[in-house]
């Protein structure tokens, strides 16, 4: 099948590709129909809710006091944070403000001071993920340091340890976000301390300062020990999940892009996203993810737009031969899992064929 492939790369790359004007006209008919529109009542509505939001949980937190019960309080931080992030998000893509400058400062302070993670770094890693979606070697977010989402990554795995837990993946992939909050904060702190490129250096590492220093002095002044070390424990956990489980879906188990394949806009975008299909509460949970390819057609579109751009965009695709991926939310986890476990046994190509079925379809 590995040989199917590459013939079918090779006969692609000898074709011209589709040109972007699929892309230059859907975006006329979204615009047309105001979707691109600013949402300011929506999103100044979530700025103010978060300070109230934040201050609210403190006076709870302090109020409850040293008691075990505050676990459950940890939860209903992982999930604060969580929201906020999803907030962050929106910022970074220019969804809120038509002013860059008002954009990044908003996510300088959601990030930063309030959810504890590195704008910059973010913006830098997520900037390159969403130029190039699951293709090899230019999507940082399938070169991961643990999860193999690639034969080639799992290849790679050089001591016996490593193999072993690549070789069961499928089974450890959820208790390995636990560990995934804790990684976004050494990733973000790590960022701004390192000879790397971040703009507003000092500001963002006072934020993360103060973030940091005044989380763990807040814990530790209100719980014992025991207690406090339980609760970061129990919060950092969930965020983790929380988190690793609202963006797991969006692209793990869907085709990988091979380094020198060349795609137009539409195609790049559509085919390497996936979907999830639910109800109003599913796009508060997740925080807008669930139309991933609405958003990463169009990653300025407010929010509150991606559930109406969903049916035109889905039509749109289907009129032009471009699959347009939507599963339930529990059905995208079991993808995932069934996807990185076979990797991880070191199946070369764990796909049924689609990639293949896809590049015919732009070739035809």
């Amino acid at each position: 099948m590995t040989g199917i492939i590459e013939v079918a790369t090779r006969t692609a790359e000898r074709r011209p590709a589709p040109t972007n004007s699929d892309f230059t006209d859907l975006a006329r008919l979204v615009k047309g129909a105001g979707l691109m529109r600013r949402r300011y009542g929506y999103y100044w509505t979530k700025l103010i809710a978060v300070p109230v939001s934040f201050a609210a949980a403190i006076a709870v937190f302090i109020w409850i006091g040293d008691t075990w019960w505050q676990l459950f309080t940890a939860a209903g931080f992982a999930v604060l944070f969580t929201q906020t992030a999803f907030l962050g998000h929106d910022a970074a893509h220019r969804q809120i403000f038509r002013s860059g400058r008002w954009n990044d400062w908003i996510s300088l302070i959601i990030g930063d001071l309030f959810v504890g993670m590195s704008y910059g770094w973010w913006q830098h890693k997520h900037t390159r993920h969403h130029a190039s979606p699951n293709q090899i070697d230019a999507d940082p977010d399938i070169d991961l340091p643990v999860v193999a989402v690639t034969p080639e990554r799992a290849a790679r795995a050089r001591t016996p340890v490593m193999r072993w837990i690549m070789s069961h993946q499928g089974v450890f992939f959820f208790p390995i976000l636990l560990l995934e909050g804790l990684s976004l904060h050494a990733s973000s702190v790590r960022r701004v301390v390192v000879r790397e490129p971040v703009a507003r250096r000092p500001v963002e590492i006072a934020f993360l300062a103060i973030r940091i220093a005044g989380y763990l002095t807040l814990v530790f002044l209100v719980l014992s020990p025991g207690v406090a070390a339980a609760f970061l424990a129990v919060q950092l956990g969930l965020f983790g999940v929380y988190m690793g489980m609202s963006f797991a879906p969006n692209h793990k188990g869907m085709p990988i892009v091979p380094k020198g394949l060349r795609l137009d806009f539409l195609r790049r975008q559509v085919l390497m996203s996936r979907n999830i299909r639910g109800s109003r509460f599913i796009d508060v949970l997740m925080g807008g993810l669930n139309y991933q390819i609405e958003h990463h057609l169009f990653p300025s579109m407010p929010r509150p737009h991606l559930r109406r751009a969903a049916p035109m965009i889905a039509d749109y695709c289907r009129d032009r031969g471009v699959r347009y991926t939507v599963t339930g939310l529990w059905q995208s986890y079991g993808i995932v899992l069934r996807y990185i476990n076979r990797v991880g046994l070191g199946e070369r190509d764990p796909f049924a064929c689609p990639l293949v079925e896809q590049r015919a379809s732009l070739t035809a």
